[in-house]
């Protein structure tokens, strides 16, 4: 045995005492109530253990360049012009750096799988693309980067980014990325997403309905082209921001319909929240998803971060917990079975939107791991819990030292 951690809370949905976990080779090699083996061990005193948790939609290539952007009305097209402007100026050395920066955030905070989006078009060219392929080199012993071919500024409508997208799938990219809602011909970027994702064998993330008119929403269509290339479970939409405006009976019936297809749903609750409805004086919609609806009707539904740091969200620290807690804000969830399942929408949901069928603590799993400081998924959730520890394949990735009072001596 490599390690063993003692004392060890797995919450899977019911009260259990702390137990043992033994790590060898990179895997969960076994789970017993003692494990006596000599190994070298970490006494996590009862604190919560949980598979490393799940970034299913961030963009890397973009983060931290409020220095050079202007967000001043707040609004999706702004944010889109600001960094259309910008990126023209980006070196892979630039991108790399800022990149960088924030993966390192989101390892800190109990990442050990991240899907990005990286733009490739013709004012940009593989400029971002080189340096996402360099960072996930560079950062193997930390975290799974996976990365996502995106024609932030049109496909259709955008001479020369269609081969742009090719070509990174060609050096790497495995998924195929798109924002319908940008183009001059929404489906007919949809259709070529597709088109691309079946020559590559690749996945489908499309940006989606982000917009707070239910009648120009595009899902329907999506769900339609995810059933004629027998694509379910491999096809993710993100935003969906419209989701929000919908009544009882109309989401139910569409919410059915996305599970039906297969289609998986990711809510950016900060993003989402941020630039929906900004021009409103007062009665501002949240414009953010319902996923925990969603799920109730056999979607699957994962929360993540989208952007840090730039006109799309100037702020941000890379915590999918914080994502996490901030969308049971936004949705007023406070039951404990509500909280945990937030929790599953940053770990094992998430998972299985990047094909991970056992991102699971049990015995045989990757030893990819995150220590809160909690005792329970509902827990960590409503307190922002503290990420301690955190492992990949086995290997500690980093640590952090609970904060200790300084009380006067008597």
């Amino acid at each position: 045995m490599d390690l063993v951690l003692q004392n060890a809370r797995l919450d899977h949905g019911r009260p259990a005492d702390p137990i043992d976990v033994g790590i060898a080779n990179g895997k969960i090699a076994l789970v017993a109530p003692h494990i006596d083996s000599g190994s070298p061990a970490l006494d996590l005193d009862g604190r919560l253990l949980s598979p490393g948790l799940v970034e299913t939609h961030v963009h890397l290539d973009k983060s931290r360049i409020m220095d050079r952007c202007r967000s001043e009305e707040g609004t999706l097209a702004e944010a889109i012009r600001e960094v259309a402007q910008a990126k023209r100026a980006f070196t892979v050395e630039d991108v790399y750096r800022r990149a960088s920066r924030t993966l390192e955030a989101a390892i800190v905070h109990g990442v050990t799988h991240l899907r990005t989006h990286v733009e490739v078009d013709p004012s940009i060219g593989t400029r971002g693309l080189e340096a996402m392929l360099q960072l996930k080199g560079d950062y193997a012993w930390a975290v799974d980067l996976e990365l996502v071919a995106f024609p932030q500024e049109g496909l259709i409508s955008n001479p020369g980014t269609d081969a742009l997208i090719l070509e990174a799938m060609d050096r790497g990219a495995r998924v195929v990325g798109g924002a319908p809602y940008v183009d001059s011909d929404p489906h007919g970027q949809i259709d070529r997403v597709f088109e691309i994702a079946r020559r590559y064998d690749a996945d489908v993330d499309l940006h989606l309905d982000f917009f707070l008119d239910p009648e120009r929403m595009d899902v329907e269509y999506v769900c339609r082209m995810t059933d004629r290339h027998q694509y379910a479970g491999r096809v993710n939409v993100g935003h969906v921001s419209a989701l929000s405006t919908l009544d009882p009976e109309a989401l139910d019936r569409l919410a059915r319909r996305i599970a039906g297809a297969g289609v998986a749903v990711t809510v950016l609750p900060s993003t989402d929240l941020f630039l929906m409805g900004s021009g409103a004086t007062h009665n501002v919609p949240r414009g953010t998803a319902p996923a925990h609806r969603l799920v109730e009707r056999g979607v699957n539904c994962s929360l993540s971060t989208n952007n840090v740091l730039n006109p799309f969200t100037p702020f941000g620290d890379s915590s999918l917990l914080r994502m996490a807690n901030l969308y049971a804000n936004i949705a007023q969830l406070g039951r404990a079975r509500e909280l945990a399942e937030c929790f599953e929408m940053i770990t094992r949901r998430s998972a299985r939107i990047l094909g991970l069928e056992r991102h699971m603590v049990e015995l045989g799993a990757a030893a990819d791991l995150v220590i809160l400081d909690a005792p329970d998924r509902a827990s960590a959730v409503a307190e922002l819990a503290t990420p301690l520890y955190g492992f990949k394949r086995g290997r500690m990735t980093f640590r952090r030292e609970p904060a200790r009072l300084l009380r006067p001596e008597a």
